[in-house]
């Protein structure tokens, strides 16, 4: 076993052995449905859930800071599966995954490229919310033949404007006890107004309404290392917009009107660097902007993502 096995984790040998699923196996099944399944690479067992249309181009999802894989939306993930395979990931050291959580982003999208390996898939559009968003960049940067096309959602670039660290009013939302804990998404993904926590309450209904085979939540020694990573790609330097330049391939840009996380400029930042961006902002909206505007969403990434 790799030295990068983290004792502490669940045991991966008490944990059920699969061989790498074939496309057909996930047919018929939904976000809440999908078995959390397990695969092999470099010493570290990988956690993720696969399921939809095994003929379109496959889709695998990238999670934000904090986020396991109880936290991906069904109303977004079962809109996209009529149209592809869509496969939901827990990097290294993230809920029921194995292995130490790299404590920089290069080392994150490393091992999101290891578990893609894993699992046979040579060609696929990637979507990465907020720090997936940043290990979305990375994976194109180092390996552009294994993507098609890329969907950054609340994120932004190396170096981004006011990124290097979150705002005095934002960082403690992120340390708050709430009862339960998952309402802490509320002020984070909605905005204040009366219209978005409703939306976000919905969310959340959402996300709870699968009840078995949950995910494990995501550590402290997890969160510590993937906060040193956020500042370590955040951190403002000379030229830092320049590898985008390099990333040729279709991007589709989300953000709300005001990202408290990532702010919203860095979404202007990355269509204005990216060669081949589009743009959309929702209004009222905050980091989880596609959680709350669903339906326009899903139009807009699917007809990005069929064409």
């Amino acid at each position: 076993m790799s030295s990068r096995y983290e004792p502490n984790r669940a045991d991966p040998a008490a944990m059920p052995t699969t061989t790498v699923e074939s496309a057909l196996s996930s047919s018929g099944l939904t976000h809440d449905t999908a078995p959390t399944r397990f695969v092999d690479a470099d010493g570290i067992r990988f956690a993720y859930r696969r399921f939809g249309n095994p003929i379109g181009k496959p889709m695998v999802l990238l999670q934000h800071f904090m986020g396991n894989l109880d936290n991906y939306d069904p109303a977004i993930t079962d809109a996209l599966a009529e149209g592809r395979e869509v496969i939901l990931t827990d990097n290294a050291g993230v809920g029921l995954s194995t292995g130490l959580a790299p404590e920089t982003v290069a080392g994150m999208a490393r091992d999101a490229a290891l578990l893609i390996d894993a699992l046979g898939l040579e060609h696929v559009d990637l979507f990465g919310f907020s720090m997936g968003g940043y290990v979305a960049q990375q994976i194109v940067v180092d390996r552009p033949e294994l993507v098609r096309r890329l969907i950054l959602v609340g994120t932004g670039p190396r170096g981004g404007d006011g990124m290097g660290q979150l705002a005095p009013d934002t960082a403690p939302l992120f340390g708050k006890a709430y009862d339960p804990q998952d309402l802490m998404w509320l002020p984070i993904f909605f905005s204040p107004s009366e219209a978005s926590q409703a939306t976000g309450r919905r969310f959340l209904e959402r996300i709870r309404a699968r009840t078995e085979d949950r995910d494990a939540p995501v550590s402290e020694t997890t969160v510590a290392a993937h906060s040193a990573a956020a500042r370590e790609w955040g951190a403002a330097a000379s030229g830092s917009f320049d590898y985008l330049k390099g990333i040729t391939h279709p991007t589709l840009v989300v953000n709300g009107s005001n990202d408290i996380v990532v702010p919203t400029i860095n979404s202007y930042i990355l269509q204005q660097n990216l060669p081949n961006a589009e743009l959309i902002l929702f209004p009222d909206s905050n980091h989880g902007s596609h959680f709350q505007f669903i339906q326009s969403f899903n139009r807009y990434l699917t007809e990005f993502v069929d064409r």
